[in-house]
């Protein structure tokens, strides 16, 4: 009689799971489509230092604070996102940069910078330079070998730690299951609309971790039970 409830309760438990697994595939199904569709149509969303942009530098000659040329540009350039940085070794140069920078709103810049700072710039001195985008492939190239040595490594001590759960379902589960989270990680990017730039590479990394944990701690229960029916036969 009690077996016969523990077998029900075990049915009931792994009909929980079937279920909960099912709807978790749906989801993960969902997501992948829907980043495609918007990858395919609209793309990825850059951030501004990756995106074609134009940019001008304005020679001070001078100490300068960024938050005084960055209240310039919201006064010239009202809703335009833009990156402002100190060039040249004394810091002396600003390069502000926006995905374009108008003729009017150039004179406007460099008539109030030097109402600011007492300079002498003119329009006619300052070049509007045009910065090519930077493809996504190229901002993860440096990262490829790195990630592949650290990857090749994990597997193998995947394959030596939990040999006794078939060398090559573990392995293979584990490439799927990483490649699977980094796929899910960009159409959630893709869907939300979450800048590729600085923060990309540290997301994919932390997501990367996650899901190792994740799997380690899934094949170590899955061992110890093995380990726990060996010792009951």
């Amino acid at each position: 009689m009690e077996k016969k409830q523990n077998n029900e309760e075990v049915k009931k438990e792994k009909n929980k799971m079937t279920k909960k697994s099912k709807i978790l595939i749906a989801i993960i199904a969902i997501i992948i489509i829907a980043g495609a569709i918007i990858t395919a149509t609209i793309g990825l969303n850059f951030d501004l230092r990756y995106k074609e942009s134009k940019k001008i530098e304005l020679y001070l000659q001078k100490d300068f604070n960024i938050s005084d040329i960055k209240q310039i540009t919201d006064e010239v350039m009202q809703g335009t996102e833009v990156v402002i940085q100190k060039v040249e070794v004394f810091e002396d140069t600003v390069s502000i940069r926006a995905q374009d920078i108008t003729d009017e709103q150039k004179q406007g810049i460099i008539d109030k910078v030097n109402e600011k700072y007492g300079t002498e710039i003119s329009k006619d001195d300052i070049e509007t330079e045009t910065i090519p985008n930077t493809r996504g492939r190229d901002i993860i190239k440096p990262y490829i070998l790195p990630f592949s040595i650290a990857t090749l490594i994990i597997l193998v001590y995947i394959a030596v730690r939990y040999r006794k759960l078939k060398v090559l379902k573990t392995v293979l589960k584990t490439i799927f299951i990483l490649i699977l989270s980094q796929v899910v990680l960009l159409s959630i990017m893709a869907i939300t609309r979450i800048p590729i730039g600085i923060v990309t590479i540290p997301l994919i990394i932390i997501v990367y971790l996650l899901t190792l944990i994740g799997i380690t701690t899934y094949f170590e229960k899955e061992l110890s039970k093995m380990k726990q029916k060996e010792a009951g036969e």
